[in-house]
């Protein structure tokens, strides 16, 4: 009996693990989605090549930013975005990175609910990117 019970026990506790993983998968769909709706995702010499026609956004940590960022970049870190989202200018493109692309993805989200138009996010962040940048002595 007692093999039995452990046998459900295990089979309830993995069921639920699958259901949550499950969840999560769903979730993360969504958001891609989502953002995929109000931004474009772009590669590094697409980025490049559109980054001076607007302004470019930096959301990454201070620190980060100041051991190395795309030059003509601005530091907002996500963090204080949503306090400081009014420094960014609804009239002109917005490009935005951080290391990956995770808090570009949720920034694009709450900039388009803000009535930002065009977004464009670096498909790999920070991380690969390979053009001029500067570093903050």
């Amino acid at each position: 009996m007692v093999l039995g019970t452990s046998s459900t026990a295990s089979i309830i506790v993995n069921t639920i693990l699958i259901i949550l993983i499950a969840a999560y998968l769903v979730y993360q769909g969504y958001i891609v989605w989502k953002r995929n709706k109000v931004a474009k995702m772009l590669d590094e010499d697409d980025f490049r090549e559109g980054m001076h026609k607007g302004q470019i956004i930096d959301l990454r940590e201070k620190k980060d930013f100041d051991a190395g960022h795309i030059l003509g970049a601005r530091s907002i870190p996500y963090a204080t975005l949503k306090t400081r989202f009014q420094e960014v200018r609804p009239d002109l493109p917005v490009y935005i990175y951080d290391q990956g692309r995770s808090l570009s993805s949720r920034a694009a989200l709450f900039l388009a609910k803000k009535g930002y138009k065009e977004l464009f996010i670096l498909h790999y962040g920070f991380q690969r990117w390979n053009g001029k940048t500067k570093k903050r002595s």
